[in-house]
């Protein structure tokens, strides 16, 4: 068994009991999954402030001193209350809870490093249920941040804190900082001056200052992108090598649309898309094209001529918008042209009456409705087609990968073309990631006016 695969058990300290606890609450049941369980933020242990420095602002703070004074006060709420004292100044330390085990710990006239949040009551500072230790010599602050993990509730309840999780995960990375193996190629490391794997995991647990906890930070989401952005560059390169696309290389259409109907000159930007678009509709694969544009820049007015690019191919085409209202919007834009020039379209949505419906139903599977405008409405296991050639989709981000894969299924014999518009403007590399298995292109020019 590899080493990172070894149940959370078996690492000192878990055993059986809390095994089962951190299988359940956390998902850990590794020693993998316990590693990469990074934490949330971290406190400052790095520096011990004078008492007279402390303010309401500050979080957690490290502060040392002598107990001068410890006191069990039963009025009103029962509450332990110790006076620190360093030099400078004094401060209140109060217990509510666990009050048994603390006054036994605590001394007058000892001396005691104390972590806790300051609070102002009138002129006293004070901390509420801080952290206590000896103070062992003159010893010097931790040379790192203290890691703080998320736990549940559950778990709290059964003694294991974000402390005895750190204290978990140091047994763990003292284990297995030589069997941390190299992730990334050596070329990237150099040219973008990262961490090694080991140093960064490291280091995201017990960095030793804020700048070895950004480079390990860098360096670690670096690695997840990168890692999600070769999954989708490879399910793209799979899915153009594996799935056939119909051809579709007839323009009669377009070319009657160009001459008698369309009521605007297209501009560059938008000739530049098309010709992308067509040039997949003839390549025999199956297109899988993000369309990115502000509104209006005229994605819609793109999206209607590829579709005509498919219907003078023979085949039909959707269009699907995320709501009932912008599905309307789409089909009344559309109807104009698609009656001049003798085209059925029809809208589908979840409002439409069941008689309407049937007679929608009828005209996909026999062949004869052209173009369907609808929301969710038309990936119901009900619509079938006669021969869906292309999907376009508005609204990328309201739309998932599910969804997007059932109306793949709405052809058995070859999966239909997908066109996908948004208007979120999405940097390059961010599409990249968010839709890696997607071509991208870009409306980047607004019609005249």
């Amino acid at each position: 068994m590899a080493f990172f695969d070894t149940p959370i058990e078996y690492l000192k300290g878990v055993g059986p009991l809390r095994a089962s606890l951190l299988n359940k609450e956390l998902k850990i049941f590794s020693f993998g999954d316990l590693i990469q369980y990074y934490p949330f933020r971290y406190e400052d242990r790095t520096k011990f402030f004078n008492i007279s420095d402390l303010s309401d602002e500050m979080p957690n703070v490290l502060i040392k001193g002598e107990i001068i004074k410890k006191e069990l006060v039963l009025a009103q709420k029962k509450r332990l209350v110790a006076i620190l004292k360093d030099q400078t100044g004094e401060v209140e330390l109060v217990w509510f809870q666990g009050i048994n085990w603390v006054v036994n710990k605590i001394k007058v006239g000892a001396q005691y490093t104390v972590f806790g949040k300051p609070n102002r009551y009138g002129s006293k500072m004070s901390m509420a249920h801080p952290e206590i230790e000896f103070l062992i010599t003159d010893n010097q602050p931790l040379k790192s941040f203290f890691p703080v993990y998320s736990i549940t509730e559950k778990i709290r309840q059964k003694h294991i804190d974000s402390k005895a999780l750190s204290k978990l995960m140091m047994e763990l990375v003292h284990l297995a900082s030589d069997k941390i193996r190299e992730t990334l190629p050596q070329k990237i490391i150099n040219e973008y001056k990262f961490l090694s794997k080991r140093d960064a995991l490291i280091a995201i647990h017990f960095p030793e200052n804020h700048d070895v906890l950004a480079k390990a930070q860098r360096r670690l989401k670096f690695e997840e992108l990168f890692y999600i952005q070769l999954q989708l560059l490879k399910m793209k390169l799979i899915r153009e090598d594996k799935f056939k696309g119909q051809v579709f290389d007839k323009a009669d259409l377009v070319t009657l649309f160009y001459n008698s109907f369309l009521p605007f000159e297209l501009t560059n930007a938008q000739k530049k898309v098309i010709k992308e678009i067509y040039k997949d509709l003839r390549s025999g694969k199956q297109m899988s094209r993000l369309l990115q544009g502000d509104v209006g820049s005229g994605k819609t007015i793109v999206a209607f001529i590829c579709m005509l690019l498919v219907i003078s191919g023979g085949a039909q085409t959707v269009l699907m918008a995320p709501t009932e209202i912008l599905a309307q919007q789409h089909f009344n834009g559309l109807l104009p042209f698609v009656k001049k020039m003798n085209l059925q379209i029809e809208l589908l949505t979840g409002s439409v009456k069941k008689s309407a419906r049937k007679k929608i139903h009828e005209g996909l599977t026999t062949g004869t409705l052209n173009l369907l405008v609808g929301t969710h409405a038309l990936i119901e296991e009900g619509v079938q087609f006669n021969n869906l050639g292309l999907a376009v989709i508005d609204e990328q981000h309201r739309f998932g990968v599910a969804q997007r894969s059932k109306l793949w299924q709405k052809n058995t014999t070859v999966f239909p073309h997908v066109l996908v518009m948004t208007a979120t403007p999405i940097p390059r590399t961010l599409a990249m990631t968010l839709y890696g298995d997607l071509d991208v292109s870009i409306i980047d020019e607004l019609p005249k006016g």
